[in-house]
């Protein structure tokens, strides 16, 4: 009897083809969103689960799912899994680190560029029919070349990011939970560790690239907001919840920071309908790693972590191993 998956949501084509030849597979290919208990219902019968950030796995989804050997985040954040609850049920929990790393600092990049020179205000402008003539301060923005950038949780993508900055002979200062190892600073083009209060004081652009927890919620909120420059930008590639929307939204509306780029939201897709009303912020749909050659490795990365616990083995992106001496 073949071992059964479930993939909650979509993958590319050929992938799928290939899981069927392997596996018993239920697909959402139609791209449904399971209600919670739609989603615990399916967990019941399936020996490993693909999921993404859409799917949460908590201790009620885990509460029937007696067989299931494994969830399989296609993402590097897993904060729709409680992994305590996932350890307790003997469940191996696992996610797609790396693979993103380099897609998700270009899009950084691209957002922090867009906010600093206005370029969704500019095209809006444009498309309008507002661009009669040239005026030495239309649309005037901030350069990025020689200015400070400050990040904001320097893993992976946050390394990735302060070496992009080299070209730009920008200064890099980092806030993290613990100080980078030398040669690690210096190859992101020597990035100097300070304080959070510091960073935001000092930094010409402000990159949030840390994962969500309850102790990050609101890491940037009204307070943050207003220790940084009026002429700086703030561009969040990480999670929604690491910023206090509302009050972001107030401090664009007042002009006590520039601008932002925002690629993650509170609440989304559902996010604060203020921010449409703003000139000032660059809006993404939380795509982030969204290349094809990108989503192709997470879909690859996410499979190899659940074959390798249905077959005996230690998956590669294994975030409880705890959880080894339960099974």
């Amino acid at each position: 009897m073949r071992q059964k998956i479930l993939l909650a949501r979509p993958v590319f084509p050929d992938i799928l083809a290939r899981l069927e030849q392997q596996f018993e597979v239920e697909s959402n290919q139609e791209d449904r969103i399971y209600s919670p208990e739609e989603l615990a219902r399916k967990l019941t019968d399936v020996d490993a689960a693909l999921t993404t950030g859409s799917e949460r796995i908590d201790a009620a989804a885990l509460a029937g799912a007696a067989r299931l050997k494994a969830v399989c985040n296609m993402a590097v954040g897993f904060n729709n899994i409680d992994i305590e609850a996932a350890t307790r049920a003997g469940i191996m929990a696992t996610n797609t680190p790396d693979v993103l790393n380099e897609t998700t600092a270009d899009m950084g990049w691209a957002l922090m560029m867009a906010a600093a020179r206005r370029i969704t205000e500019g095209e809006h402008f444009l498309r309008a029919g507002k661009w009669k003539r040239w005026r030495y301060d239309m649309l005037l923005g901030a350069d990025l070349h020689g200015s400070t950038l400050g990040v904001i949780g320097m893993g992976r993508i946050g390394q990735a990011i302060a070496r992009r900055s080299m070209g730009f002979d920008m200064q890099v200062i980092y806030h993290n939970r613990t100080r980078l190892a030398p040669e690690l600073e210096a190859r992101a083009n020597s990035a100097r560790y300070v304080g959070k209060e510091e960073l935001l004081r000092a930094a010409d652009h402000v990159m949030l690239v840390l994962p969500f927890s309850p102790e990050t919620r609101h890491t940037i909120g009204a307070a943050e907001l207003a220790m940084m420059k009026p002429t700086a930008t703030l561009t969040n590639i990480a999670r929604g919840g690491i910023v206090d929307d509302a009050a972001l939204i107030a401090a664009l509306r007042e002009k006590r920071i520039a601008a932002a780029g925002l690629d993650v939201f509170e609440n989304e897709p559902a996010l604060h309908p203020d921010f449409l009303g703003l000139s000032n912020v660059v809006l993404t749909p939380h795509i982030g790693s969204a290349s094809a050659a990108t989503r192709r490795a997470m879909a690859e990365c996410a499979i190899a972590n659940m074959v390798a616990a249905l077959t005996g083995e230690t998956p590669p992106n294994l975030l409880n191993p705890a959880v080894i001496k339960k099974i």
